[in-house]
Protein backbone atom coordinates (compact mmCIF):
# COMPACT_ATOMS: atom_id res chain seq x y z
CA UNK A 1 0.00 0.00 0.00
CA UNK A 2 1.43 2.96 -0.77
CA UNK A 3 1.38 6.23 1.16
CA UNK A 4 -0.97 7.92 -1.06
CA UNK A 5 -3.58 5.33 0.22
CA UNK A 6 -3.13 5.44 4.03
CA UNK A 7 -3.57 9.31 4.18
CA UNK A 8 -6.86 9.10 1.87
CA UNK A 9 -8.33 6.20 4.23
CA UNK A 10 -7.09 8.64 6.96
CA UNK A 11 -9.07 11.62 5.77
CA UNK A 12 -11.77 9.77 5.69
CA UNK A 13 -11.41 7.84 8.87
CA UNK A 14 -11.28 11.52 10.31
CA UNK A 15 -14.18 12.96 8.22
CA UNK A 16 -16.26 10.48 9.37
CA UNK A 17 -15.88 10.50 13.08
CA UNK A 18 -16.22 14.19 12.47
CA UNK A 19 -19.95 13.33 11.38
CA UNK A 20 -20.52 11.50 14.65
CA UNK A 21 -19.21 14.15 16.45
CA UNK A 22 -16.18 12.13 18.10
CA UNK A 23 -13.57 14.29 16.91
CA UNK A 24 -14.02 17.07 18.80
CA UNK A 25 -13.71 17.01 22.35
CA UNK A 26 -16.00 18.80 24.28
CA UNK A 27 -18.95 18.07 21.80
CA UNK A 28 -21.31 15.50 24.05
CA UNK A 29 -23.62 12.67 22.78
CA UNK A 30 -26.67 12.43 23.59
CA UNK A 31 -27.35 10.03 26.62
CA UNK A 32 -29.73 8.06 28.72
CA UNK A 33 -29.46 8.32 32.58
CA UNK A 34 -32.67 6.50 33.27
CA UNK A 35 -32.80 5.33 36.88
CA UNK A 36 -29.22 6.76 37.32
CA UNK A 37 -27.61 7.06 40.90
CA UNK A 38 -25.92 10.43 40.17
CA UNK A 39 -25.99 11.82 43.44
CA UNK A 40 -23.24 14.98 43.92
CA UNK A 41 -22.39 14.88 40.38
CA UNK A 42 -21.31 17.99 38.77
CA UNK A 43 -22.64 19.03 35.87
CA UNK A 44 -22.20 23.04 36.34
CA UNK A 45 -21.99 25.26 33.14
CA UNK A 46 -22.28 21.99 30.44
CA UNK A 47 -24.76 21.55 27.82
CA UNK A 48 -27.10 18.50 28.28
CA UNK A 49 -29.77 19.15 25.69
CA UNK A 50 -31.15 16.16 24.56
CA UNK A 51 -30.21 14.00 27.58
CA UNK A 52 -32.74 11.66 29.29
CA UNK A 53 -33.01 11.71 32.87
CA UNK A 54 -35.68 10.20 33.32
CA UNK A 55 -35.92 8.51 37.38
CA UNK A 56 -32.50 9.47 37.96
CA UNK A 57 -31.36 10.27 40.99
CA UNK A 58 -29.31 13.78 41.27
CA UNK A 59 -29.99 14.94 44.45
CA UNK A 60 -27.40 17.84 45.65
CA UNK A 61 -26.25 17.67 41.84
CA UNK A 62 -24.83 20.62 40.90
CA UNK A 63 -26.48 21.65 37.58
CA UNK A 64 -25.50 25.45 37.95
CA UNK A 65 -26.02 27.60 34.67
CA UNK A 66 -26.48 24.11 32.55
CA UNK A 67 -28.58 23.84 29.55
CA UNK A 68 -31.24 21.62 30.17
CA UNK A 69 -33.41 22.73 27.19
CA UNK A 70 -35.82 19.90 26.25
CA UNK A 71 -34.48 17.54 29.06
CA UNK A 72 -36.35 14.93 30.12
CA UNK A 73 -36.39 14.87 33.98
CA UNK A 74 -39.50 12.84 34.25
CA UNK A 75 -39.68 11.57 37.75
CA UNK A 76 -36.07 12.38 38.52
CA UNK A 77 -34.62 13.75 42.34
CA UNK A 78 -33.27 16.83 42.33
CA UNK A 79 -33.71 17.34 45.76
CA UNK A 80 -31.18 19.76 47.19
CA UNK A 81 -29.97 20.30 43.28
CA UNK A 82 -28.20 23.44 42.52
CA UNK A 83 -30.13 24.35 39.49
CA UNK A 84 -28.97 28.38 39.59
CA UNK A 85 -29.15 29.99 36.59
CA UNK A 86 -29.98 26.79 34.82
CA UNK A 87 -31.85 27.07 31.46
CA UNK A 88 -34.63 24.39 31.87
CA UNK A 89 -37.16 25.81 28.85
CA UNK A 90 -39.40 23.29 27.65
CA UNK A 91 -38.13 20.40 29.74
CA UNK A 92 -40.11 17.46 31.14
CA UNK A 93 -40.22 17.79 35.00
CA UNK A 94 -43.50 15.66 35.56
CA UNK A 95 -42.65 14.18 38.93
CA UNK A 96 -39.62 15.45 39.52
CA UNK A 97 -38.84 16.24 43.34
CA UNK A 98 -36.73 19.91 43.66
CA UNK A 99 -37.45 19.72 47.26
CA UNK A 100 -35.12 22.25 48.55
CA UNK A 101 -33.68 23.25 45.41
CA UNK A 102 -31.77 26.22 44.20
CA UNK A 103 -33.62 27.67 41.43
CA UNK A 104 -31.97 31.12 41.64
CA UNK A 105 -32.59 32.72 38.44
CA UNK A 106 -33.44 30.05 36.49
CA UNK A 107 -35.24 29.32 33.22
CA UNK A 108 -38.43 27.04 33.34
CA UNK A 109 -39.91 29.16 30.26
CA UNK A 110 -42.85 26.22 28.75
CA UNK A 111 -41.58 23.63 30.86
CA UNK A 112 -44.28 20.69 32.15
CA UNK A 113 -44.20 20.72 35.56
CA UNK A 114 -47.33 18.96 36.43
CA UNK A 115 -47.28 17.20 39.95
CA UNK A 116 -43.58 18.30 40.32
CA UNK A 117 -42.65 18.73 43.91
CA UNK A 118 -40.84 22.22 45.12
CA UNK A 119 -41.33 22.60 48.76
CA UNK A 120 -38.86 24.51 49.95
CA UNK A 121 -37.19 25.59 46.74
CA UNK A 122 -35.51 28.59 46.68
CA UNK A 123 -36.95 30.32 43.35
CA UNK A 124 -35.69 34.30 43.57
CA UNK A 125 -36.08 35.42 40.15
CA UNK A 126 -36.80 32.04 37.98
CA UNK A 127 -39.10 32.78 35.16
CA UNK A 128 -41.81 30.44 35.32
CA UNK A 129 -43.35 32.12 31.83
CA UNK A 130 -46.07 28.92 30.51
CA UNK A 131 -45.08 26.37 33.00
CA UNK A 132 -48.12 24.13 33.75
CA UNK A 133 -48.31 23.96 37.17
CA UNK A 134 -50.30 22.27 39.53
CA UNK A 135 -52.54 25.13 41.04
CA UNK A 136 -51.84 23.66 44.61
CA UNK A 137 -48.12 24.44 43.70
CA UNK A 138 -48.38 27.16 41.95
CA UNK A 139 -50.22 28.60 45.05
CA UNK A 140 -47.28 27.70 47.61
CA UNK A 141 -44.65 29.03 45.11
CA UNK A 142 -46.08 32.54 45.05
CA UNK A 143 -45.75 32.79 48.88
CA UNK A 144 -42.11 32.93 48.34
CA UNK A 145 -42.14 34.54 45.07
CA UNK A 146 -39.56 37.07 44.23
CA UNK A 147 -36.78 39.05 41.99
CA UNK A 148 -36.82 39.54 38.54
CA UNK A 149 -34.73 37.30 36.13
CA UNK A 150 -31.71 38.45 34.99
CA UNK A 151 -32.09 37.29 31.55
CA UNK A 152 -35.76 37.96 30.77
CA UNK A 153 -36.37 40.86 32.86
CA UNK A 154 -39.51 38.73 34.52
CA UNK A 155 -40.62 39.44 37.76
CA UNK A 156 -41.39 35.61 39.24
CA UNK A 157 -44.43 36.51 40.60
CA UNK A 158 -45.76 37.96 37.70
CA UNK A 159 -44.73 34.77 35.53
CA UNK A 160 -46.74 32.66 38.25
CA UNK A 161 -49.22 34.96 37.65
CA UNK A 162 -49.26 36.08 41.70
CA UNK A 163 -52.15 37.75 43.35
Amino acid sequence: MDILANARRLVIGLLLLGLLGLAWPGLTMAESFDRQNLRMSDFAHEDLRGNDFIRADLAGSNLAHTNLQGVRLFSANLSKANLEGADMRGATLDGARLIKANLTNARLEGAYAVSTDFRGAVIDGADFTDVLLDPTMNDMLCEVATGTNPDTGRETRETLYCP
